[in-house]
């Protein structure tokens, strides 16, 4: 019995993925930044409880530079959760969209820039002003 030698072509090319594929798995990162803040938030929430020192002692942390690019990273993390999850909402209750899934997810894109650009610009100045002081 002979053996049959394939080709790499026969095995396809490399899988670079969708555009919808990426939309998921940014979605999913996204869904779990935002799971982690609310975490942290209610424990540094609930350290009042330890007095006002403590919860003193968090605000101040907060005011670090660094602290203030994860905050960006958070409200951008936000906006793209909201902003891609009503794309989903919409397919979701009005199946016949998915043909114009292309379309919608462009518009997604532009919505998301058109919000994250000015949001980031304004979060960067004040992240800047606070490196400054």
């Amino acid at each position: 019995m002979a053996t049959v030698r394939k080709n790499k072509s026969d095995y396809g090319g490399l899988y670079k993925g969708h555009p919808g594929q990426y939309s998921w798995i940014l979605h999913r990162i996204t869904g779990v930044a935002i799971i982690l803040f609310l975490f942290m938030h209610v424990v540094d929430t609930a350290l009042i409880g330890w007095g006002p020192e403590a919860y003193e002692r968090v605000l101040r942390a907060y005011q670090n530079p660094l602290i203030h690019l994860l905050e960006l990273g958070l409200v951008i993390a936000v906006l793209y959760h909201s902003i891609n999850g009503f794309k989903i909402t919409l397919i979701d209750f009005f199946p016949r969209l998915v043909s114009h899934i292309r379309g919608i997810s462009l518009a997604t894109a532009a919505v998301f820039a058109l919000t994250a650009i000015p949001t980031t610009v304004i979060m960067l100045k004040q992240t800047y002003d606070l490196w400054k002081a």
